[in-house]
This record gives structure tokens, C-alpha cells and sequence, in this order.
């Protein structure tokens, strides 16, 4: 098929031409006037063969995450996903004394939400990121009794423990005391200030902040206050031993939700105490301490949420696509279903079979042999309109990666659209963003993979199968194990689709109409000999 576009003509006239001046010794036998010279040709190829098809990704691999998912997340295609979180504690002072007589006064939990801040001083406001949902859920925070492991036994303590999405069952088995309860929980931007009306009042960032109830008080008397001196405090190793966890669980109400992702580095338990004032009521420089009475002081003892930390995950996929996904079609699907979170992933493979049994596909033996130019090369996914709601669900980004290797593909690294601080426009001239229509529903998705198709027909690169997930963060390209190994060898999936809730469905490569099929369009200059 050609293209007769006289813009691109004029356009991919200008990219040869600097072809052309910055690698003159590479291509002197051409000749200086090769821009007239009439044995160009500027063409489009959009005959490629695609095949591409989804899979479940179930279990996944949810501890070391950048960031967890602690609620209730609804699609109306993959059904009503609850997710929840065991962390563990670390005491950010090892060893602590406590004085003489301390008292427990109040254990507050803090749980900081992804957040913009706009102004200064009185006038300033915050705007959430990373919030999905609108309705409160049941939150439930309980101590845990699970031990978590830092190195898996089975290896001989040389690998890293790994935790799955699918854990959630097990976890229960070993709650121990209810801490904290609400039927109303709702991510808000109101922030918190702390000694309100005080010269030391101090405004914090949206969170959620609670006091946990008298067993929590309790509880931790029990495993620290009481234990001053020994060795369950004297360093984190024995303390996580000791105190093992706190476990969120997230339940939806009437099946509606929000989910909100959390940076649980800087999330904590503040356990604020009194003690006898034995300074004879100097106090100077005392760390996070107030006066009180006259013989009394208040202080307090951080315990952060920064060791291991787990997303478990309780979704009630419909039947009928639980069964398509564990059961694809190889030879290509009608529809490709990308889901985060214990989710799914989509494989595609360029160029067709090997029929020939020489290891490279017939087609693509035959594009190499034409010496093209590569100008541009992009594949296009459409939206499965008549599936997807359209809205806020959809996400804004895909990602696309090598699957046989678990890395960015060479378009990715050359991409240097990276504005500061704007994560949902990053490296957009690669994995471009989605397109919507008026009525905000998804039309389409363009990935430039232009690198990647030259070095496939001019360098004779490996044509490796490609994976595709969605992506809540292009900036994240680390990955995470299954729990069992998929067919292909598929042994791992992309980081950023485990902390994405949001889902979303594609024309496939074997759709009903075929103007909706994914395609792969190579715009190319020929030159004739």
C-alpha cells in the first residue's frame, strides 16, 4: 500500500536528508543529490503479521513494591477487586528507655496519601493522586502474628522470601487483636494538624490518621513498654521476631469502594507515653517531648512501616473470563484484556511463522532482504468501545516491554520526553498516551517501536516476543515474580502493572471487524538499485 501523503513525503524527506549529512562516509557511494535522485521511494507497510493474545497473571509476587493498593476497587468487566496489606514494624530507635512510670496515652496510626500541595501557610491546599473510587469501605487493622521472613529457607537462606497475591487466606490464620475499625473509610485532602491552637501547631499532608483503640494501647505496652532492656528491642532483627505486623484488610460495602496507593515508607505508628520529669523540669534539649504537670512529661516512639510489606488481593473475576484467560487462543484473540494488579498480561509476536525452520520468521526474512529504511514504525491498539465504560477507569497508560527478557525495548532508553515532575507524560513519544473521543471514552493507543523494528530488519536483532500490561507508573521498569510459571516461560511481569488497579479492553488480533485489529504500520524509504 503507498503513501501519498504529501506532508510525510516532505517529512521523511528532512529525516533522510539528516541521515544523509550526518553519516556521509556511511553512505558516500549514494551520492550527494540523493534527495532528487529518483530511485526513492517513501512508502507505508501495513501488511505485518500481528498475533497477540492475554493471559492471567495470578499469583504475583507483591512484596518489594514502590507503592501498595489498600481498598476496594470496581470494573464493570473484572469485577470487584479487594485489596489489603500486611506490613511489618521496624522501631526507628533501637533500644529505647522509657524513664520511670511511663504510661501509654495514646498509639496513632499515620498513613500518608500521594498528594499534590498548592499555596502556603493558611491558604494552602492539596489535591490526591493515586485515588479510584468515590465510596467508603470497611477498614479493619489487626495485629499480626505471621512472621515475615527476609531470606527463603528452601534456598538455604541465600534468595530473598518472596510473598504472593494470593496469600490473604493464610494471613488470617494468624491475626491476633483488633486495633482499629471504621465502616466509613474515605481517603480525604483535608490535612491533619496536630497541636492545633499550640505555638508548636503543625499542618501535615492528606493521611490517614486514627487513634487506635485501648487493645492497641495495650498491646503495645505489652511488646515495648514492657520490654525495656531486653533483648527484643535491642535491634530490628529480633524486634520483627517480636512484634510481628499489623495486617489492613480492606472489605467492600454493598460491592462499592475506593482504592488508594500508599508509599509505606513514609507510613508509621506513633506510640506517644508520660514519664516522671526526673530533669527537674529543664527538658532542654529533649527529643519530641512536651511538658505536662509539674512532675510529668509526654514523649513519644516512632514505628515505621518501611520492612516488608505485602498486597494481598481478593478479586471476583467473572467465570467466563477467568476461563478465556487461563485457555487463550495462540493463535490470536478477539480481545485483549489488560488488567493490574494480580492481573493479567498480553503477548505479541511480530512477522508471522517460521516455515522455512531457519529460526527467523518467513516474513521477516523477506523485509530484510528489501534494505529498507526505517522512518517510523508504531503499533496501534483500539479500544473495545462496546466493553469499556470510557471515563476515569480507563488508564492513561500501556506499557510495552521485551517478554522473553523482562527489560525496556531500545525505544524506551532513546525516549527523552521525560518532562520534571509530570510521571503521566513520561517518555510519551514511545508509549504514547490514550486517546479519547468527546464523550471521553478510550479510542486508541500508539506505541512507537521505530527503533526496535530497524534493528529487526537492518541489524538482524532477535525478534523476541513482546509483552504488554498497564501501567500506573512509566518511570517504574522492574518486575515481579509468578508464583507458576506461565507457558512460553512467562516467569515474571512488569512492577507497574501489580500496583495498578485500573483495566482496560483492546481489539485483538483476530477480531470481528477487521479494520479493529492491532496493527503494526512501518513507514519505510526504498531505494531502487
Amino acid at each position: 500500500m503507498k503513501y501519498t501523503n504529501p506532508l510525510y513525503k516532505l517529512s521523511a524527506l528532512l529525516f533522510l536528508l539528516l541521515i544523509v549529512t550526518s553519516c556521509q562516509e556511511d553512505f558516500n557511494s549514494v551520492g550527494s543529490d540523493i534527495i532528487a535522485d529518483p530511485n526513492f521511494e517513501f512508502d507505508l507497510y501495513d501488511q505485518a503479521s500481528v498475533l497477540a493474545y492475554s493471559r492471567r497473571a495470578f499469583p504475583v509476587q507483591t512484596n518489594n513494591l514502590p507503592a501498595y493498593q489498600l481498598g476496594v476497587y470496581k470494573d464493570p468487566v473484572y469485577g470487584t477487586t479487594e485489596s489489603s496489606i500486611l506490613s511489618q514494624l521496624t522501631l526507628n530507635q533501637t533500644n529505647p528507655t522509657f524513664g520511670e512510670n511511663p504510661e501509654i496515652k495514646r498509639v496513632i496510626l499515620n498513613l500518608p496519601y500521594f498528594s499534590t500541595a498548592e499555596g502556603t501557610g493558611e491558604n494552602q491546599t492539596f489535591t490526591l493522586d493515586s485515588i479510584f473510587g468515590e465510596n467508603p469501605i470497611k477498614l479493619s487493622v489487626y495485629e499480626s502474628q505471621f512472621f515475615l521472613r527476609d531470606f527463603d529457607p528452601t534456598s538455604g537462606f541465600d534468595l530473598p522470601q518472596l510473598y504472593y497475591s494470593n496469600q490473604g487466606p493464610i494471613f488470617q490464620n494468624f491475626l491476633g487483636e483488633l486495633l482499629f475499625e471504621t465502616d466509613s473509610f474515605l481517603p480525604s485532602n483535608i490535612p491533619p494538624i496536630i497541636n492545633e491552637g499550640e505555638e508548636n501547631e503543625e499542618k501535615l499532608s492528606p493521611r490517614l490518621r486514627v487513634d487506635l483503640n485501648e487493645a492497641a494501647v495495650q498491646l503495645f505496652k505489652e511488646k515495648i513498654l514492657d520490654k525495656e532492656g531486653s533483648d527484643v528491642l535491642l535491634n530490628n532483627t529480633n524486634f520483627k521476631n517480636h512484634f510481628r505486623g499489623i495486617y489492613f484488610i480492606a472489605e467492600a460495602i454493598n460491592n462499592e469502594g475506593n482504592m488508594v496507593l500508599l508509599d509505606l515508607n513514609n507510613a508509621s505508628i506513633e506510640m506517644i507515653y508520660e514519664k516522671d520529669d526526673d530533669t527537674g523540669g529543664g527538658g532542654a534539649g529533649r527529643m519530641q517531648s512536651s511538658r505536662m504537670e509539674e512532675d510529668r512529661i509526654e514523649e513519644s516512639i516512632n514505628l515505621s512501616l518501611n520492612g516488608i510489606n505485602v498486597n494481598t488481593f481478593k478479586n471476583n473475576l467473572p467465570s467466563e473470563l477467568e476461563n478465556l484467560l487461563n485457555n487463550p487462543n495462540t493463535s490470536g484473540a478477539e480481545n485483549l484484556y489488560l488488567k493490574g494488579g494480580a492481573g493479567t498480561l498480553t503477548v505479541i509476536e511480530l512477522f508471522g511463522e517460521d516455515l522455512s525452520g531457519n529460526n527467523i520468521s518467513d516474513e521477516l526474512e523477506d523485509l530484510r532482504s528489501k534494505k529498507w529504511i526505517i522512518n517510523e514504525a508504531n503499533l496501534t491498539f483500539k479500544v473495545n468501545k462496546n466493553i469499556v465504560s470510557g471515563g476515569s477507569s480507563e488508564p492513561e497508560r500501556i506499557f510495552l516491554y521485551d517478554l522473553n527478557n523482562n527489560r525496556v525495548l531500545v525505544d524506551y532508553q532513546l525516549d527523552n520526553s521525560t518532562p520534571p515532575n509530570d510521571l503521566l507524560n513520561f517518555k510519551t513519544n514511545h508509549l504514547g498516551r490514550l486517546q479519547r473521543d468527546a464523550n471521553e471514552k478510550g479510542e486508541s493507543y500508539r506505541l512507537r517501536i521505530t527503533n526496535h523494528i530497524s534493528n529487526l530488519i537492518n541489524r538482524d536483532s532477535t525478534n523476541v516476543r513482546l509483552g504488554l500490561v498497564v501501567s500506573q507508573n512509566i518511570n517504574l521498569i522492574s518486575s515481579q515474580a509468578l508464583q507458576n510459571t506461565l507457558p512460553l516461560g512467562i516467569e515474571r511481569v512488569p512492577s507497574a502493572n501489580v500496583v495498578s488497579p485500573q483495566g482496560t479492553v483492546l481489539h485483538g488480533s483476530n477480531p470481528s471487524n477487521p479494520d479493529d485489529k492491532v496493527k503494526l504500520n512501518i513507514y519505510y524509504t526504498e531505494i531502487n538499485n
